[in-house]
């Protein structure tokens, strides 16, 4: 780190010295000597999941600025939620893109799930017509909804009669997304896949055993229900499909316990010519099952126990992992928790919560503290996903980037409340923890998003396509 100043010109950062002649700038920003971070890239995002597409952009946009992201990659899908659809992506992520133009407030990419034999042909087109260059497999989906057991997982999906969501299918994507990268070898460094690994045969099982019993509640007996072998036993059988069908670019998804990092890092070991990244999210870094604020912190994979906690910091500080995220998927009081009675049961409140706006605030005050340093904590939250993802101009405080700046007062502390959130959520698992940083200042290639702590200019984010494709707005 050093003491300076950052020109910016036509969006894009023209210089970084220790002393720039302000006389020559249009505007000044005076940066009182707080940390400028490379603005987040938030890799994990989920837009449009629980709220309507062209509403949640919006709001969720700019909750993401609020924690100094200025880059979104939102994870989407056919099926029901986000658009309530199903089909070909052909027809689909052009009415996501539109609900989506002029309305965000951050850069925005996004993740595609391949859910059928139909999407997997369609890889091409993904990704030369749309500029999607990374994909998604969500292995519980074999046996369960996206909160538990589903009774019929055909209607769930959307898939025709002869449709199966199973492992074979997700052999049958990865070889599709090897295929791709032989095709497009330019572009196969940033061809990579997702995978949210839990196993639904174990999940299903323990629910049962854990509702059965009794004994459990809340945060922890969701956790029981979905316990951490199951991603372990998960995350082996992706590496060695991984493996079976010659595709090295692979990304481990919100890795939440120690036995998941002992499993993801065995594999590594056993089949290292595979190109492993392994994410884990700030609220699995945060919080507990135990010192969450009640059932609105469920979250899949759930949160673990305080050991976890410490292990997850454990590997971090190691350099285990490669990147931190939000998984930020507003979910609004309504739709969250059942009425009456039901809404302290845990297994029946919908998954997922927001968090984007605590990510560079939450890692960069915990992390300093436990010893994290800041160039670690701006590869993990913003080079380290750009290099992965195809995002040449993001990542870095440097000549040519784009001007994606955030501005860190690791001084200040500030008490989370939901109200005080940009978020349509009206609560949060943080409710009441205490952030030991704060951004005060949010650059969007050069553009002032936020400032003093409010949301200022109109939405100016932009779609950014990946690879070959002309398609960003």
């Amino acid at each position: 780190m050093f003491d300076g100043d950052i020109a910016v010109k036509d969006e894009t950062i023209a210089a970084v010295a220790p002393s720039i002649d302000a006389n020559r700038a249009a505007a000044l920003v005076d940066g009182q000597g707080k940390l400028a971070f490379p603005g987040a890239v938030d890799a994990h995002q989920h837009w449009g999941i629980y709220n309507p597409y062209r509403e949640d952009v919006v709001t969720e946009s700019r909750a993401a600025a609020q924690g100094g992201v200025t880059t979104g990659i939102n994870y989407t899908r056919t099926g029901q939620y986000y658009l309530n659809e199903g089909g070909p992506y052909e027809q689909f992520l052009p009415k996501v893109l539109a609900a989506c133009e002029g309305r965000a407030h951050i850069d925005y990419a996004f993740h595609v799930a391949p859910m059928s034999r139909q999407h997997i042909e369609e890889l091409p087109l993904i990704a030369e017509k749309f500029g999607v260059t990374s994909f998604k497999i969500f292995m519980f989906y074999g046996g369960f909804g996206l909160h538990g057991a589903s009774s019929s997982q055909r209607d769930f999906l959307m898939l025709g009669e002869d449709e199966h969501y199973d492992f074979a299918h997700f052999e049958f994507v990865m070889r599709g997304i090897q295929r791709l990268r032989e095709e497009q070898p330019e572009l196969a460094d940033q061809i990579s896949l997702s995978l949210h690994c839990e196993t639904a045969e174990i999940m299903r099982a323990y629910t049962q055993l854990v509702q059965t019993e009794g004994v459990l509640t809340g945060l922890e007996a969701y956790s029981a229900a979905r316990p951490p072998h199951s991603e372990g036993l998960a995350i082996a059988i992706a590496a060695y499909l991984a493996h079976e069908t010659a595709l090295p670019n692979i990304n481990l998804l919100h890795l939440s316990s120690a036995k998941a990092m002992e499993a993801a890092l065995t594999m590594q070991q056993a089949f290292p010519h595979i190109n492993f990244r392994r994410e884990v999210t700030i609220g699995h870094l945060l919080a507990d099952y135990h010192t969450a604020a009640g059932v609105g912190g469920k979250v899949n994979p759930p949160l673990r126990s305080a050991d976890d906690v410490e292990a997850l910091w454990e590997h971090l500080l190691a350099g285990d992992i490669d990147w931190v995220v939000s998984d930020h998927a507003c979910c609004k009081d309504e739709m969250k928790f059942g009425h009456g009675e039901d809404r302290d049961d845990v297994f029946m409140a919908k998954s997922g919560f927001g968090g984007a706006e605590y990510l560079l605030p939450g890692l960069v005050g915990a992390g300093l503290k436990r010893g994290l340093s800041e160039r670690r904590i701006a590869q993990l939250t913003s080079w380290n996903p750009a290099q992965r993802f195809g995002l040449p101009n993001k990542g870095d405080i440097a000549v040519g980037f784009d001007a994606d700046i955030a501005l860190v007062d690791p001084t200040q502390s500030t008490v989370i409340r939901p109200d005080d959130s940009e978020s349509t959520q009206e609560y949060t698992p943080f409710d009441g923890f205490t952030l030991e940083s704060v951004v005060t200042d949010t650059f969007v290639r050069g553009h002032h998003v936020f400032a003093d702590g409010r949301i200022v200019g109109d939405p100016n984010g932009r779609y950014v396509a990946r690879g070959n494709s002309d398609a960003s707005s």
